[in-house]
């Protein structure tokens, strides 16, 4: 859901820009979070597993620090300041929130297929 909604939100955010678009910013998520997503599901490994909460643990802190603190142009990185809650950051949060329960669940328990039970 993550990548899903940062690809489709992208080009709305293009003109947000600095030396980086905000656009470009939300594609690069996008990507992030579709890669952490493929490496848990094929790959299983504890690696994949802490790639991917790191993916959704930085998207929500984003998310969160620019929901709620105008913190203004930080070097390459645009204005994202946006106080208000609307149906597809109300779904990433949730995705993102999800993921990092799911993915620390994983990586506690360190439960993995072995091969034997895959043959």
């Amino acid at each position: 859901m993550d990548a899903y909604v940062h690809a489709h939100l992208a080009d709305r955010y293009d003109a947000v820009s600095a030396t980086i678009s905000q656009g470009t910013l939300f594609r690069i998520e996008a990507a992030l979070a579709a890669l952490a997503a493929l490496l848990v599901l094929v790959w299983r490994r504890a690696p994949a597993d802490a790639f991917a909460w790191l993916v959704a643990a930085g998207g929500l802190a984003a998310l969160l620090v620019y929901r709620y603190v105008d913190v203004g142009e930080l070097g390459p990185l645009p204005n994202m300041y946006e106080p208000i809650w609307f149906s597809d950051k109300n779904i990433v949060v949730a995705a993102q929130a999800l993921t990092i329960a799911a993915a620390t669940g994983l990586l506690l328990t360190g439960r993995r297929r072995s091969r034997r039970q895959l043959a």
